[in-house]
C-alpha cells in the first residue's frame, strides 16, 4: 500500500446546484468552499473519504460516463430521487434490479432496489475499464485490498480508505477518449508521487500555487489527484 483513498470530485458547470441535488440525495450537507466549488458532506458519514467535491469547469459533459457511483436505495424504487431532480434513462431489464438514473448534468448513476438490513446510499464506484483485471490489479499495489474477479467485471474490496463495498472495473470495448467528469483522490504514504511513477502511474500535472497536488493517471488514463499525507499530531 502506498496510498488510501481520499474522496471522490465531480466536475461540473454549475457546482452549486449540481451539489445540492447530490445533497438531497445523499442526506448530505452542502458547503460553498469557495472559488465556485462545493463539497457535499453525508450526515450519516463513517469516514471523510464519503465527502464528494464538485469542481467548476468551463467544458460541458462530453460523451458516455466511464466513472459513476451505484447507490442504494432507501425504498423499493427510485421516485424519491426522480423527485430530487433525477432522470430515468432505464428501467431495470429483467437481469438485474437497477435504474440507470443522469444527474440535471447529465452524469448517469445506478440505483439498486433496496434490500433488507441494507443502509442507503453509494455502494460501489464503479469504472469502465478495457482490462478490469489489470486495473483492479493495479489499483491493489496502490491501495491494498483482495480482487475478486467476476464474469465481465473485476472488484476490489477493502482498499485502504475506501468507504463503499466494492470499486468495480467493468469490461468495455470502447478507450478512453475524454477527460472524466468523476475522478478520486488518493492520499499518498509520501510527500512525493515516486512511488506512484514508479508503479507505472502518468504525471499530468505538478503542484501549482492554487492547487499543491500531483494530478496523475492510471494505466488506462483514468486521472487522480495525489495528495501528500496530512501532518500527524
Amino acid at each position: 500500500m502506498i496510498a488510501r483513498f481520499k474522496d471522490l470530485c465531480l466536475d461540473a458547470a454549475d457546482p452549486l446546484a449540481l451539489g445540492g441535488f447530490w445533497a438531497r440525495v445523499l442526506d448530505a450537507d452542502v458547503t460553498d468552499v469557495g472559488d465556485g466549488d462545493t463539497r457535499i458532506d453525508p450526515r450519516s458519514a463513517r469516514s471523510d473519504a464519503e465527502s464528494i467535491w464538485v469542481n467548476r469547469v468551463p467544458e460541458p459533459r462530453i460523451g458516455r460516463t466511464r466513472v459513476h457511483l451505484d447507490l442504494r436505495l432507501a425504498d423499493a424504487d427510485p421516485a424519491a430521487l426522480l423527485a430530487a431532480g433525477a432522470r430515468l434513462v432505464r428501467e431495470p431489464d429483467g437481469v438485474g434490479d437497477r435504474w440507470v438514473l443522469a444527474d440535471p448534468d447529465g452524469n448517469e448513476f445506478c440505483a439498486l432496489a433496496a434490500r433488507d438490513a441494507t443502509r442507503p446510499g453509494p455502494v460501489a464506484l464503479v469504472v469502465d475499464a478495457l482490462d478490469p483485471a489489470a486495473q483492479a490489479t493495479w489499483w491493489a499495489g496502490v491501495l491494498g485490498g483482495t480482487i475478486a474477479p467476476g464474469p465481465t467485471s473485476t472488484s476490489l474490496l477493502d482498499a485502504a480508505g475506501f468507504p463503499g463495498e466494492s470499486w468495480v472495473f467493468d469490461g468495455v470495448t470502447e478507450p478512453k477518449a475524454v477527460k472524466n467528469r468523476m475522478h478520486w483522490d488518493v492520499e499518498m504514504t509520501a510527500p512525493e508521487p515516486t512511488a506512484l511513477l514508479d508503479a507505472g502511474a502518468m504525471l499530468l500535472r505538478e503542484p501549482v500555487d492554487t492547487a499543491r497536488w500531483w494530478v496523475l493517471a492510471d494505466p488506462e488514463g483514468n486521472e487522480f489527484c495525489a495528495f501528500a499525507p496530512r501532518p500527524t499530531g
